[in-house]
């Protein structure tokens, strides 16, 4: 399950990025320290670039990028 706060998860989000916190899916348990190791990656590049070359990220994925892809 995907902790609050450290990920953007909103719906203005490109459909595209990709997180490692997608896949896992553990209750959230507040004894253990978080590890928020922040990569990304496109699901059509399957890589750390975007179809538009620039990095991927929670904030860079937006509207603006001419690769962007609605939820």
């Amino acid at each position: 399950m995907e902790r609050a706060g450290l990920t953007r998860i909103d719906d203005d989000r490109c459909s595209n990025l990709r997180w490692k916190g997608m896949y896992i899916n553990v209750p959230d348990d507040p004894t253990m320290q978080h590890g928020n190791d922040r990569l990304f990656w496109c699901h059509h590049t399957m890589n750390c670039l975007g179809r538009d070359g620039k990095l991927v990220d929670e904030y860079e994925c937006h509207e603006g990028r001419n690769c962007y892809e609605a939820l």
